[in-house]
């Protein structure tokens, strides 16, 4: 009687790859499922951080820290200027004052070549909340991406 050689044959690498595969897709929808709750999680931190930068800038020129401008409602003209910072003409050694140290990135946009400021649509003061629309002032910032979250909800909604 001749001794088995060492080794696997075809039916049990058959069987083992077939175990592999049911397992990877079964794992790949919870990764998925995973990801897309960071990303989304993501999206609300930048959100809150650029409302609430806005909303600063607005209280500082309500409390008269920021020059107005003719005819202007308070909000900043680009988002660009929350990070670039505004004199404050409250001081006497005419500091600036500054609103965010950097824009955050909208992780929802496609386009990573874009800059920060440019992955988010904006709404002005004087656009309706059903149809925002850019204009003179930054009021609101939204996600520009068409796709939508996990509650059903359209990130252009967020």
């Amino acid at each position: 009687m001749k001794a088995r050689t060492a080794g696997f044959t075809l039916i049990e690498l058959l069987v083992t790859l077939a175990i592999m595969a049911l397992l990877a897709a079964l794992v790949m929808p919870v990764a998925e499922l995973s990801l897309q709750r960071a990303r989304e999680a993501e999206l609300r931190s930048a959100l809150r951080t650029l409302r609430n930068a806005i909303d600063a800038y607005k209280q500082a020129s309500d409390d008269g820290r920021i020059a107005p401008r003719a005819g202007a409602s308070g909000y900043p003209p680009t988002l660009d200027v929350l990070v670039q910072g505004v004199p404050d003409i409250k001081t006497p050694k005419g500091g600036k004052i500054y609103f965010l140290r950097r824009i955050p990135r909208d992780p929802t946009n496609p386009d990573s070549y874009a800059e920060p400021a440019a992955t988010w649509a904006t709404r002005s003061y004087a656009s309706g909340p059903d149809h925002p629309r850019a204009g003179e002032d930054v009021f609101d910032v939204f996600s520009q991406s068409p796709g939508i979250g996990l509650d059903g909800t359209p990130y252009s909604e967020w």
